[in-house]
């Protein structure tokens, strides 16, 4: 399972997470993978950007996501990801 972790903190939320967080809910109901991908909240992770949010997929840490970028973040990071692991 993919465990996406999405920055709440001061920083982010200031940018916009709740935003991404909404993004992110609606794009993995919309995709149907609400089995495949655990969608969480997370306090700062140390890499604050001066643009956008950042998320981390796994271990892997994404700086700059922001609303204007999320889709193709998504279609990069998460669903690439997913269908090439056999799906």
């Amino acid at each position: 399972m993919m465990i996406i972790q999405v920055c709440v903190g001061s920083s982010c939320h200031l940018k916009g997470s709740a935003e991404i967080v909404e993004l992110f809910q609606k794009a993995i109901e919309e995709h149907c993978l609400e089995d495949e991908v655990a969608l969480a909240g997370s306090f700062c992770t140390g890499k604050c950007n001066r643009i956008g949010v950042t998320v981390q997929i796994d271990d892997e840490i994404h700086t700059g996501v922001t609303r204007e970028s999320f889709k193709e973040f998504f279609s990069e990071n998460v669903l690439k990801r997913i269908s090439g692991e056999g799906k």
